[in-house]
Parts: structure tokens; sequence; C-alpha cells
């Protein structure tokens, strides 16, 4: 769902208390408001009771306490403003928190988590931070707030290069027409804000990739779906390989189809590569006579997310070093008799939902236990199950490329084993590897050493 329709403007809050507790209440009060059977004691009492649990806070002046109670309304989200800033136990001694963001869900809302995520990578973007802060007053922030929740925020573009771009999207519907594409994909990320609303009118069925958190596809703008792919790399349509496994995934697009896509150095505000993808030669080694890519029990949201938390550690690295990891996802049962634990399991007696990796606030846990050997051991629902696993597969049929190491041998054979994806981080190149029965897939560059 789009986020910028669960935030309304009466909801929006000048903070006013030195704490947690009182910065609750203080949303609480305008959130009940209209909601007369919503109790604000026995909901302050949930956030609490949660936060003393696991820490909400995500970092960089941001808290998303949020709790799940019985409700006719799917969200209903509340934001407090504090430019002082106001003390929080999950943060450093000297460090405040600027901004509250609270979530009521309904107990029957589907999208809890994935709702729960894209307002965590959303308020991990420091830019995004520090112009809410900034913004002069509340009817501001709202504008400000809904422009990224809504994904429609940005820069002017000049006019020299709006000319450039028109260009190169008539160029690109031409080409696209001429080769037989079923679609247009466009990156969205070679803008600052992403693209400006009326500058995309195709023929055809256009979609657009983009880090952002939002999905276009339930509005009037001229994108019939979107894919949500975080890019840590400036090259042009650096995001190619793993939108088209996104797209795959959900349907979006299919084996059969050939895609025309359009994009430009990230930030750029400038369109300037036109590339035709076919895309079961893309992904033909992969398949190895199968017709589909995901696991029957892995939903795509899941292995986008374990892409997505695989792509950080790869930059990242933790405690100031390069990170190796291995996931598997999906056919537990099988899995789980081809494993042995090397640790004790640190996941074994949390609630599902906590330890699902759909939930932004496992991003942290999931980092700090890659550290240790062996693989997490992930459910098709994203629920991870345990960590430091030893696999004890084997494979005869597949040679890997030279250089890799008993990491990715694992990965490789677990995936030939049962009927699974695992990803593999590369602690010397910083490479992300897929395989899926056997077959390695490159989703990241390798780092270069400096010179």
């Amino acid at each position: 769902m789009r986020l910028d329709k669960i935030i309304a403007r009466s909801r929006l809050v000048e903070l006013k208390s030195s704490d947690l507790k009182g910065a609750l209440e203080e949303l609480l009060a305008v959130s009940v408001a209209k909601f007369p059977d919503l109790k604000p004691e026995v909901l302050l009492r949930s956030l609490l009771q949660r936060e003393g649990t696991m820490t909400t806070y995500l970092g960089n002046g941001v808290s998303l306490p949020h709790v799940r109670v019985k409700m006719s309304r799917p969200f209903v989200l509340a934001v407090g403003r504090s430019k002082v800033g106001i003390r929080h136990d999950g943060g450093a001694s000297d460090e405040r928190v600027h901004f509250i963001l609270m979530l009521i869900a309904g107990e029957k809302a589907r999208s809890y988590l994935p709702v729960l995520a894209s307002l965590a990578r959303l308020f991990k973007e420091p830019e995004f931070i520090d112009s809410l802060l900034i913004a002069p007053d509340l009817d501001d922030l709202y504008t400000k707030l809904i422009a990224g929740l809504g994904g429609i925020a940005g820069r002017p573009v000049q006019a020299q290069q709006n000319r450039v771009n028109r260009l190169m999207l008539r160029e690109a519907e031409r080409v696209a027409k001429g080769a037989g594409c079923g679609a247009l994909m466009v990156f969205g990320d070679t803008f600052v804000g992403g693209i400006e609303v009326g500058m995309i009118q195709p023929k055809l069925k256009t979609i657009l990739v983009t880090r952002n958190p939002i999905e276009v596809g339930d509005d009037h703008s001229s994108f019939a779906e979107t894919i949500q792919v975080r890019s840590f790399s400036k090259a042009r349509l650096a995001q190619l390989r793993s939108a088209m496994l996104v797209g795959l995934t959900h349907g979006i697009i299919s084996f059969n189809d050939r895609v025309c896509c359009i994009g430009g150095i990230t930030g750029s505000n400038q369109f300037d590569t036109l590339v035709v993808v076919d895309v079961e030669r893309e992904f033909q080694t992969l398949l190895t006579g199968h017709a589909e890519l995901l696991p029957p029990d892995v939903r795509p949201e899941v292995l986008e997310r374990v892409i997505a938390v695989a792509t950080e550690l790869a930059v990242e690295g933790r405690e100031g070093r390069p990170v190796g990891c291995l996931f598997v996802v999906g056919d537990t049962t099988k899995v789980e008799k081809l494993v042995k634990p090397l640790v004790l399991n640190p996941f074994y007696g949390y609630k599902e939902e906590d330890r699902n990796i759909l939930n932004p606030f496992m991003d942290e846990t999931i980092k700090e236990f890659s550290l240790l050997d062996g693989a997490f051991i992930i459910r098709g629902d994203g629920v991870v199950l345990s960590a430091g696993s030893l696999l004890q597969a084997t494979d005869s049929e597949h040679t890997l490329p030279s250089g890799l190491g008993s990491r990715h041998a694992a990965a490789a054979a677990i995936s030939v084993a049962s009927d699974c994806i695992s990803i593999v981080v590369s602690s010397s190149t910083g490479q992300v590897n897929l395989f899926r029965r056997g077959v390695m897939l490159p989703l990241t560059e390798r780092k270069i050493a400096p010179a």
C-alpha cells in the first residue's frame, strides 16, 4: 500500500516531552481522538512493553515504536518531531531522538511487516531526515513527509536536461517497439528525489525501478508497476540484474519478455543509457531446463529482503572489517536434515514475528550474527530458524569459478540437494552471488582493490 495514505496532518506533533513515554502519550492523544475503540492507556502499556523487549530505535535520531491491536483500520501512523531531541534507551548516551514514528496496526493488516520495513528504509536516508528536521512548521513538515512517503519529491531539472530526457524517452519507445519489447523499464534513481510526475507518458507498459519504499501502481501515474531495489553503486543501471530478478519473482515480467531499459548515473538528473535485455538469455544458465526461478514456498518479498541485507553487509562490512556470510532460503524441511549447529541457536524461543527478516529491527541482529561461522537458515515466509549452521550437502555436478572457497561450494551444494535459494557474501571481493540448482548468478560487482 502507499505509505502516504496512512498519514494525516492532524497526527503530526511538535513534541514537548523530553522522554519516550511522554512523547508516546502526546502521539496517542492525537491518534485516538477519531477512534474511540482505541484505549490510550492500553496502547501505551503495549508500546512500552515492546520497547522493553527490543528497542525500536532505528538510528539517525529516529525511533519507530509499533504495536498490533484489534481495530477496523489497517494502520494509524502518528509522527512527532523534537528539534531539541528526547532521551531514548536505544541510542548512545549523548544521542538524542528527533523523530518518533508511532505505528498502530490492526491484527488483520497483512502488510504489517512490509510497512514497517518501508518506513525504516525511508528514515535511514540522512538527507530526507535533515529536510524534515529543518522544516519551519508542521505544514511544511507534512508536505515533505507526504512527498517522501509517496516518492514524488525532488529537485527541479534544468530545461536543457528536460529536452535531452524527453528525447531519450521518445527514442526508448521507438527502440522498444522496433525490438519487440513488452515493457519499458525506467531507473528512477537517476533523478534526485525520484521521477517527476508527468515526465513519463509512454504508450507501452512501463516499470519504475527505484530504491524508494513506494508502490506506484495503485495511483494514476504513468507506471504500471514498481520494483524496489537498493543500489550502492553510482554505475549506470547498477540495479538492472537485481531488478530483473525481483520482477521475475513478482510476475511483473516473464522469461519470454524482452525489456527496454533507460537510465543514467544515480542522482545526475540525466538519462544517458539505453539497453535492451532478453530476459531468458540473461537468466538461461540459472534456469537449467526449469521454468520457475523462485522456490514454491518462498515469498518474493523475503528473497528481496535477504538480497538487500546481503548487499548492505557486502558494502558496509561489520566493525570496520569485510564480512562473508551465507543465507539459505526455502525448503527448510529438507534443509534442516542437511545442517548441524556450530553454536547454540541465537534465534531459538523468540516469537516468529520478532525473528522475521521482513521485520526492520532484525537488520542489526542479522548483521551482528553474520560474524558467526555457518549459515542463516530462513523459512520461505521470512522466519529465521537458525544462525551458525554447518551445511552438510555435496555437489559433484557443478564446477565453481576459480577463487571461490568453501562458503560458495556449500551454497551451491545445498541449492542442489534441496529446493532452496542460497545467497553468499564474499569476504574477499564484496560480491553477492545467488545460487539456484547449483548455478551461480552474480548480483553485484566485485569490489576493486585500491591501487
